[in-house]
């Protein structure tokens, strides 16, 4: 009896999905004889049972396309919006699984469909997942599907802004995803020779931002990069978040440490990556206009690289071989050049922050990258 395996994408898009969809999905029905059921639209297809034939050639000329051929959502089988509330439909997610007689089911996606695929595994079912993210902050693994093509695009932007700066003498503000962790805007930073590059991990004072600027417009040089992570705050933020904690233990003195940590990442998530007010602040302080380009989806759309074809191939043939060993509840990851098979409980939950210690950090600051410390 052949083996049966569904697979979906879910979360928001990015390059190489397709790539992914194709190594696993070619791997899985040419090396092993495999058959293969899509869902379309993530985790919300499953739940309406909504497929799509991957058979014949399905697969083909995929490769260098941009998006998922399946489609994507945000939704969550424990976390489904009906009528204004959260309901879980987990129960619902087995039923399919098993209407279609599954005996494994793949899933590409970021921290939100990990964690979601944990869940599935503790409701019994067959789970292998693959890690995608545009800014790299999945757990357990070096680099994730569509990093590489959108930290190319971020640096290509950066370096086409350049021009713009210097023959208009201003700063420009160049906002990179990246709401936790700063991978993406470093990078992509370093690659375009960004003057300051500000991230999540490291809280920016603003003055010393400035300073740095006026440096620069001391030393002839009118213009300034500024590549920031969509979640960067200031140091001024981070004394109101103390502050905030302080007053919430003081009067809810009862409430479990879990809950008020909740309201103080609710907080920084309100408030975080003010790039409006940060272009305000330095034109105040230096005295030189200043413009910002927001890159957003941009950073999500078109071909994948080379990079992530070649990872996404090598991870979803891989998935495919881990399928016909009977090896789930595990994510397929990327470490120091190999395939490995990390358990889910590993993954769930966990962010990937950029070490203050990290090499690129360091390598950065040695050629005068400012970092707002």
């Amino acid at each position: 009896m052949s083996i049966k395996v569904g697979i979906l994408t879910a979360g928001s898009d990015c390059p190489g999905l397709n790539a992914a969809i194709r190594g696993f999905g070619k791997a899985a029905q040419r090396t092993y004889g495999m058959e293969l059921v899509g869902f379309q639209d993530g985790f919300r297809g499953l739940l309406d049972d909504r497929t799509i034939d991957l058979s014949g050639n399905a697969l083909s000329n995929v490769l260098t396309r941009g998006g998922t051929i399946l489609g994507t959502s945000r939704d969550l089988p424990y976390c489904v919006l009906e009528g204004g509330k959260s309901v879980d439909r987990t129960d619902l997610a087995v039923e399919i699984y098993h209407r279609h007689g599954l005996d494994a089911l793949v899933c590409i996606g970021g921290q939100e469909t990990q964690n979601a695929a944990w869940n599935l595994v503790q409701a019994g079912l067959n789970i292998l997942t693959l890690p995608k993210s545009s800014d790299n902050n999945v757990a357990k693994t070096d680099v994730t599907i569509g990093f590489d093509t959108a930290q190319s695009i971020a640096a290509e932007a950066i370096d086409r802004l350049h021009s713009t700066a210097n023959s208009n003498h201003r700063i420009i503000i160049v906002e990179i995803m990246g709401s936790q962790v700063g991978w993406l805007t470093l990078s992509s930073g370093i690659a375009a020779g960004a003057d300051v590059i500000l991230i999540p991990e490291i809280p920016y004072h603003i003055e010393k931002i400035a300073e740095a600027i006026n440096v620069r417009l001391e030393a002839g040089k009118r213009f300034s990069i500024v590549a920031v992570s969509e979640g960067a705050y200031s140091s001024e933020l981070v004394a109101f978040f103390e502050r905030s904690l302080k007053l919430n233990r003081s009067r809810h003195q009862g409430e479990p440490i879990e809950e008020r940590q909740a309201q103080l990442n609710a907080l920084k998530k309100k408030y975080a990556g003010q790039t409006l007010l940060l272009a305000n602040r330095l034109e105040e302080m230096t005295g030189i206009e200043s413009r910002i380009t927001i890159l957003g989806y941009l950073l999500r759309g078109g071909s994948p690289s080379a990079a992530d074809r070649v990872l996404a191939t090598y991870l979803g043939t891989r998935a495919a071989d881990l399928v016909a060993e009977g090896k789930v509840g595990h994510m397929v990851a990327y470490q120091g050049g190999r395939a490995v098979c990390v358990p889910l409980e590993q993954v769930v939950d966990q962010n990937k922050p950029v070490p203050l210690n990290h090499p690129w950090i360091t390598g950065a600051k040695h050629v005068g990258t400012v970092f707002g410390e």
